[in-house]
């Protein structure tokens, strides 16, 4: 971008046809003549290019003031960028892979399928956050750790299959290992996000002494219980190998999951289908935003001294012409 510095300068403009005004003055008030006898004595001269330079030095002349007048004025490029500062968070995906995932109300996929789908979506929605993946049934470890690489992340999201972990369902040890990989994080934002379908009945920690554990760390955690209300087909082989369908009740311990969250801060949600559980992980990416601070910065380079350098040239050349090959009558 081109600016002037000190364009206030500019108006030394407003001078320029007293300047005009006065060089002709100066032009008539030294004017010299040669005498002739008859003018037609002297054939008409033609215009030579020496000729045309002499009438033009004094507009020459103006035009090298013009130059010192953009110098003083101080063009200048400038380039201007900006540089985002981004304070990421640290997100830890806590998903239940037991047996009870494989129910289908999340026609026509079952709940895990559909609960990873969602979950990569709202990994592509992040940008500077450190993302990390544990898995939990009967027990519970460390799919992937925290990291900003999000396709390593969903690589390892999508290869994880029911069946993995013993059957069963220890929330408490789920948020224990959660807690126990985010927190040392020097993030100053540290999130668990708990996704479950089931009742706590394996593990040897208490989810509220862990859900303790997450508020002492200053992370929250918001806790997501999926499966429709009622019952839920859920397949089964019969005596002869073929897949069955039988439904069976939905038991999710809504109470434990709100008093998890509440203790540590976050919200409790319900899961019924797809799109409810689209809907939760789109409010929970627009609540829970990293903060950008941008901040401008300039690189200035002056183009004074081109015009200074130009005007004075060509002066130097307008008096250097005046006094050799231009030269006129003493």
């Amino acid at each position: 971008m081109f600016r002037l510095a000190a364009k206030y300068y500019l108006l030394l403009l407003l001078l320029w046809p007293l300047l005009v005004w006065w060089n002709r003055f100066l032009n008539r008030l030294g004017k010299r003549h040669v005498w002739f006898a008859a003018k037609k004595l002297l054939p008409a001269a033609p215009l030579t290019w020496k000729m045309a330079l002499l009438k033009n030095l004094n507009h020459c002349k103006i035009a090298s003031w013009l130059l010192f007048i953009l110098a003083l004025a101080r063009p200048q490029l400038l380039n201007t960028y900006q540089v985002e500062e981004q304070k990421g968070m640290d997100i830890l995906l806590t998903l239940d892979i037991s047996g009870s995932m494989a129910s289908i109300d999340f026609k026509p996929k079952n709940r895990l399928e559909v609960a990873k789908e969602v979950i990569a979506a709202f990994i592509e929605k992040r940008r500077t956050d450190r993302l990390g993946l544990v898995i939990f049934a009967a027990t519970s470890y460390t799919k992937c750790p925290l990291t900003v690489d999000y396709d390593m992340l969903k690589y390892y999201l999508q290869e994880t299959e029911l069946g993995e972990l013993e059957d069963g369902t220890a929330l408490g040890m789920a948020l224990a290992t959660s807690v126990n990989r985010i927190q040392h994080s020097g993030a100053k934002t540290k999130i668990i996000i708990l996704l479950t379908d089931g009742v706590n009945n394996r593990g040897e920690i208490d989810p509220r002494d862990a859900a303790k554990m997450a508020r002492g760390f200053n992370i929250k955690v918001y806790t997501i219980g999926v499966g429709t209300r009622g019952e839920a087909p859920y397949p089964v082989l019969d005596s002869f190998g073929r897949r069955q369908y039988v439904m069976v009740n939905v038991e999710i311990d809504e109470a434990l999951l709100q008093e998890i969250a509440k203790t540590t801060g976050g919200l409790y949600f319900r899961a019924t289908d797809r799109d409810s559980l689209q809907n939760i992980f789109s409010e929970i990416d627009r609540w829970e935003k990293t903060k950008i601070k941008v901040k401008n910065y300039s690189e200035t380079t002056e183009l004074f001294p081109y015009f200074l350098a130009l005007g004075l040239l060509l002066l130097l050349m307008i008096e250097t012409a005046r006094r050799s090959f231009l030269r006129t009558l003493p």
